[in-house]
């Protein structure tokens, strides 16, 4: 089987993971004596409240949710490690939901994007799609609609390319891979051809279940993302 064939075949099972005091009064302080004299008291200036950072949200399926990790060894938290060792006191949001289609993505971009300060969208949806073998058109509307979405809100997006399995044949395939590079062409984003590049199908990088990176696999996953979104955030950061 060629190289290509089993990092499709890794991708088979991405989406089967389901979803998954009291306060007691203080005593009341004692008066001053009559022959104090009292001082006016001058109230504390009131410290304004620090402004939000700015913000990366990944939407994601299970390749971002971290499935069989802990969230802080899953690739937005060390894309979040690289932007602070860079310089940017920026945070990443992992919004990454085991099972999600394109489509159950869109259903909740809302929730995803009411952060404040989002800067940039990284968007990681797809996988489960090709799994179902969902027709493409359907996926390239969704996740055309969640680029709309962002850029009306002045949201960069790095949409991450994903691979269909073979099962579906040549035709599926190939258009499957397209559709991340129309809908980059079509809309101006950045693209990242392959989340899963130099990753899927090493055994030696992957978790027992042969899908899903281990902590090795993260570290690449997450070298390939920042690869492409440290332009992004420089370029965001420029207009501070």
């Amino acid at each position: 089987m060629s190289v290509r064939g089993v990092l499709l075949i890794a991708l088979l099972a991405v989406g089967a993971c389901s979803r998954d005091v009291d306060r007691t009064a203080a005593p009341a302080p004692a008066a001053p004596p009559p022959e104090a004299s009292a001082a006016p008291a001058v109230p504390a200036s009131p410290k304004p409240d620090a402004p939000p950072r700015p913000k990366v949200v990944v939407l994601g399926d299970s390749l971002t949710a971290g499935l069989g990790l802990s969230k802080s060894e899953a690739y937005p938290a060390l894309l979040e490690r690289k932007l602070r060792a860079a310089g940017y006191d920026w945070e990443v949001v992992n919004a990454g939901v085991s099972g999600d289609t394109s489509a159950a993505g869109l259903a909740r971009l809302d929730w995803a994007l009411g952060e404040s300060d989002v800067r940039i969208l990284i968007l990681e949806l797809g996988a489960n799609d090709g799994l179902r073998g969902l027709p493409v058109e359907e996926m390239k509307k969704n996740l055309a609609a969640i680029v709309q979405r962002a850029q009306e809100k002045h949201i960069g997006v790095l949409l991450a390319g994903m691979e269909a399995p073979p099962n579906f044949g040549q035709d599926y395939t190939v258009s499957f891979r397209q559709a991340y590079r129309d809908l980059a062409k079509q809309y101006k984003v950045t693209l990242l051809p392959f989340l899963l590049d130099h990753v899927a199908g090493n055994a030696a990088l992957n978790q027992g279940d042969g899908i899903h990176p281990n902590n090795d696999g993260e570290q690449i996953v997450a070298n390939n993302v920042w690869a492409v979104l440290k332009p992004m955030v420089a370029a965001s950061a420029s207009h501070d």
